[in-house]
């Protein structure tokens, strides 16, 4: 079963005839959304020039090119088609080799896969946001395809975070016996 064809099923009956207007809401999600999708691609672009770790680099390329580069063009695309105006995009950052920086003026391998992994984690929050919220149902299916996009990346991602012991999790909690 794959679940965008099950949405995308579930939602191509109400897509005959006309699309009403976005409204307010959705335009705000899909904004905000094109903007972090842009400003997070040209950090993962920097941070793909300093990461030392070949490993991470190579998650980086694929994030950019294949989450973060497909759901802005598609993004820009649709806000276009709706006649929803927004500013030009910044131009993506130069590919070079900016390791030979000095320790403590770029960031470690391990904070780059925390940033990374952070970045992830909030963007299928925003995207559930946007799905939940979207009125029509092109809009919500977008924001969940989305969704499914960063959390394939993100599964992933968390083994390679997982094998470096880059991972960032909360401190086990124990309740002690003597605690009532």
């Amino acid at each position: 079963m794959n679940i965008l064809e099950v949405l995308d099923d579930a939602i191509k009956p109400f897509l005959d005839g006309e699309k009403p207007p976005l409204n307010v809401g959705e335009v705000m999600n899909l904004w905000f959304y094109l903007t972090a999708t842009e400003q997070t691609m040209r950090g993962e672009q920097v941070s793909f020039n300093i990461t030392q770790d070949l490993e991470l680099k190579e998650k980086l390329q694929e994030v950019i090119n294949d989450v973060h580069r497909p759901i802005f063009n598609e993004l820009t695309e649709f806000l276009k088609a709706e006649g929803v105006p927004f500013s030009e995009p910044s131009p993506d950052k130069p590919i070079g080799d900016f390791r030979n920086m000095p320790e403590g003026s770029r960031l470690s391998d391990e904070e780059i896969a925390s940033l990374l992994s952070f970045n992830i984690v909030l963007g299928m929050n925003y995207a559930c946001r946007g799905l939940t919220e979207a009125v029509r149902p092109d809009v919500a299916a977008m924001f969940a395809k989305f969704q499914m996009k960063k959390l394939i990346y993100a599964i992933t991602l968390k083994d390679l975070l997982l094998r470096k012991g880059w991972l960032k999790a909360p401190p086990y909690f124990k309740l002690e016996a003597s605690v009532k």
